[in-house]
């Protein structure tokens, strides 16, 4: 497959369709047009599925990812496991159009959001990001700025205007579902600096859900965290999943088992590329995988 332009090389985020033999199928839309713009905060769009086609990554000319193609469903929770090293990382960045961002990265392959590709030119890349969101694997708030600015923030660099009644409820609604509203909520005009990890990681988290994303990434969460602020991360997860669809990076075997449905594991052997070996409900692939290599992963003899 041919690689699509380098985002350092280009003014604006670009992108060089496959040749014509390798053109990626259409997947067929599941709603109708875009996303509309809620006018409430009560307007949350539904979750959305998203899929990977043919999925392959270059850093500076180095492959790193091999033609990845994955499902992961509406409103539920995919994780993806594996060595460091394999790839997991790069997938999940190619799903909002964050691989743009580093120097002498390049792509090939499509995502589909509901059955439109997130790459095709005519879409802009703020709404795959306004659409997808992402939470990383250390907390990134603005540390000087107030709990509650943090929260709004994203609103702010993806241009929405709300009026101040709704600014209120949404900072409510959103560290409500990050389960950090009862923490927070009498300092709420306080640094988001000012927290400990673990609430900054669950700020975050709240910060995405208000501009109300369909798609949730998140890049190994819980790696800087301790055991309760861990468990902490995973019971918003439950309770987010039903509200948006949740792709997350973890090397938490017992983490993967416990909060997603369905998981996918990939490898890369030899300084290769990597790729998806296979993936299935999580059950399956704990309990009974189809792979000697996936057995041997999640039960701990390699990686």
């Amino acid at each position: 497959m041919a690689p699509r332009t380098p985002a350092s090389k280009a003014t604006a985020p670009a992108r060089t369709r496959p040749r014509s033999s390798e053109t990626t199928p259409e997947v067929p839309a599941t709603t109708s047009g875009a996303v509309a713009q809620a006018t409430t905060f009560e307007d949350v769009p539904l979750t959305a599925e998203i899929v990977a086609k043919d999925v392959s990554a270059w850093f500076s000319g180095r492959k790193v990812l091999e033609r990845v193609s994955l499902t992961m469903p509406a409103g539920k929770v995919t994780a993806l496991i594996g060595p460091s090293g394999c790839g997991k990382s790069t997938f999940l960045r190619t799903l909002n159009r964050m691989h743009e961002l580093i120097p002498g990265a390049e792509f090939g392959g499509a995502v589909f959001l509901d059955g439109h590709d997130i790459y095709d030119p005519s879409r802009r890349i703020t709404d795959a990001r306004r659409n997808i969101g992402m939470v990383f694997q250390k907390p990134n708030p603005f540390p000087a700025m107030s709990i509650e600015d943090n929260v709004l923030s994203g609103l702010v660099l993806t241009g929405q205007r709300v009026d101040k009644s709704l600014k209120e409820q949404i900072v409510e609604e959103c560290l409500t579902k990050a389960g950090l509203w009862k923490e927070v909520k009498d300092r709420l005009r306080q640094a988001g600096g000012g927290l400990s990890g673990g609430q900054q990681q669950r700020m975050c988290i709240a910060r995405s859900l208000a501009v109300r994303p369909r798609v949730l990434l998140m890049d190994e969460p819980c790696s800087a965290l301790d055991p309760t602020s861990t468990r902490r991360i995973e019971e918003t997860i439950g309770e987010l999943a039903s509200e948006v669809t949740i792709v997350i990076v973890t090397h938490n075997m017992q983490q993967a088992a416990r909060v997603s449905d369905q998981t996918a594991f990939f490898l890369a052997e030899q300084g290769t590329p990597g790729y998806i070996v296979e993936h299935g409900t999580t059950e399956q692939m704990f309990d009974l995988p189809k792979d000697p290599r996936t057995l041997d992963y999640v039960n701990g003899r390699f990686g």
